[in-house]
Formats: structure tokens, sequence, C-alpha cells
């Protein structure tokens, strides 16, 4: 069974309706019992951030902002980020548009490409600017962006069996669109550091451990923990609203930081080698293989 298959069947969510939208890359439900959007991605050509699923998560952030808006922020409770690809959350930045633009020195399409990225983490990260919070849910892998697009989710919760990692030291790069600073907010700087030096893929139970996962869902029950969260942040949603304001005081990430660091990753991303792009291709070969 699927996973939007899954969630019209679970008992907690009989109140599920589906929208109708304009969106190629992801699809979208609505749950009005908990006011809840779910939106579960399948880009194509490729399970990854490939601009045009950047272009429809963004314009997706500003029409909520704009129905919030309408309805006096009483629309949404809860953005849920999930993947309708099996056993694929997402495999990160669109490597064969890195390839093309890297041998052509195209430095400002790269930017651009990045500032898609930071802006769909930082819709996330500031949940909107609105009361609402932002949940991710994987329950396949979650490479390089994917990893950060779960990451930068207000409440990221996983599966067990799921694969989490950062691999873009292993052609010489580093994750530019936030990892560094997600992470280091959540595990402390070393830690962030040893884990994207690493290039290794965790487990989620061992990402559970290090506290980067919130909660660690049994296999094939990730959406019901995603209702037990929701149940439970409802019984007592002035603490949960609480605790999240203050955690946005305590650690702030601004739009600034994320943008700075692109720039970091733009110099770098020119620096690479033939050698370093040879590994990029072989593993622009394995996200192709992962075809939605």
């Amino acid at each position: 069974m699927n996973n939007l298959a899954r969630i019209t069947n679970l008992e907690a969510t009989n109140e599920t309706t589906s929208i109708k939208h304009k969106y190629s890359q992801f699809t979208l439900h609505y749950d009005e019992k908990y006011k809840a959007a779910w939106y579960y991605m399948h880009a194509t050509p490729r399970p990854c951030f490939s601009s045009q699923l950047l272009d429809e998560l963004n314009e997706f952030a500003d029409n909520i902002k704009e129905e919030m808006r309408l309805s006096n922020q009483s629309k949404y409770d809860y953005l849920i980020l999930a993947s309708s690809v099996e056993n694929t959350f997402n495999l990160g930045g669109d490597l064969a548009v890195f390839l093309e633009l890297i041998k052509a020195r195209n430095d400002k399409e790269l930017l651009n490409y990045a500032v898609k990225c930071i802006n769909v983490l930082y819709h996330n990260i500031t949940h909107l600017d609105s009361e609402l919070t932002t949940i991710g849910l994987v329950q396949g892998d979650a490479l390089g962006g994917g990893f950060e697009g779960a990451l930068a989710s207000n409440v990221l919760i996983a599966e067990k069996g799921t694969k989490l990692g950062l691999p873009e030291v292993l052609f010489n790069l580093f994750p530019g669109m936030g990892a560094y600073s997600l992470l280091s907010r959540k595990v402390g700087a070393t830690k962030a550091e040893e884990i994207i030096l690493s290039g290794q893929l965790y487990s989620a139970e061992e990402l559970y451990e290090m506290g980067v996962i919130d909660i660690l869902a049994e296999k094939g029950e990730g959406e019901m923990e995603v209702y037990r969260y929701i149940k439970s942040a409802s019984r007592k949603a002035n603490s949960y609203e609480a605790i999240r304001k203050v955690k946005d005081i305590c650690n702030p990430i601004s739009y600034q930081e994320l943008y700075d660091i692109t720039k970091v990753w733009v110099d770098a991303a020119l620096k690479l080698s033939e050698k370093d792009l040879r590994m990029m291709e072989k593993l622009v070969i394995r996200q192709t293989a992962n075809q939605a």
C-alpha cells in the first residue's frame, strides 16, 4: 500500500480530503479535522530537488501564506513534508544540473539554484512566519539536500531502517544549503562537522540516539506517528506553542546566514577537479537509477 493510500485508511484521518491543485512534482492533501496539509514529493526525472520541484515548493509556501492571511491564520496548524517515491524521501540536489553548471563555470545559475533551495528551507525553519508547525516525515533514503530539507522541519520524524546522510564530501564538496546551520543547533558544532565530513550514511536509529531525529517511528507507521504527535500537541497546545517560540528565540537561523553559506558553496563547487567531477558523474547515475 502506498503512502497516500495509507493516509486515507487511517482511522485518525477519516476527514482527509484531496485538494485541487496545479502542482506536478508533489501531491497535496488537506486534513480538515487536524488542519494539516500533507505534501508528498515525486520529482521527475529523478527523486531529487529539481529546479521545478523547488519552484513549486516555494510557490506552495507563498500560497499557504496567502490562505493563512485570508483565513486569519486559522486554516493550517501543520504542514507535513513527505514522499510518495518508494524507499526514497529525496536524494538531494540535482547533480546533473550541478555538473552542467560547474563545467560551464556558471556561478550565477549555481547561486540561483542554491537560493531556491534555501528559500524552501527557510519557509520550513520559520514555519512560514506563522503559528503552524512544520513536520518532516522520512520513510525512505534522505541524502544530501534531502537530509537538509528534512532537518529544516520543526519536527523530524523518521521510520526505522531509513538511511540519512550527507555524501557531498565524496566528490570534495560540502552540503551548502543549511546542513551545518541545522545540525550544529541540534547536536553541536563538533558533531555537525563530524557528520558532514564523514560522508557516511546513518540509520534513523543512530540519528535518533544522537538527537538529530525527534521521533523514531516503526517501519510503516510514519503517518500514524505524525498523528500521535499532533494529538499530543493538541492536548498540550499552549506548552507546545510556547516551546516552539522558545526554540525560535534560542536557536535562530537567519536568512542571511543561509545565503552567505550558499555563496561559499558556489565558490567551492567551482574549484572541483576533473577527478571530483567524475565522481559526481557516478552519483548522477545512481540518482537516475532511482527515478520516480
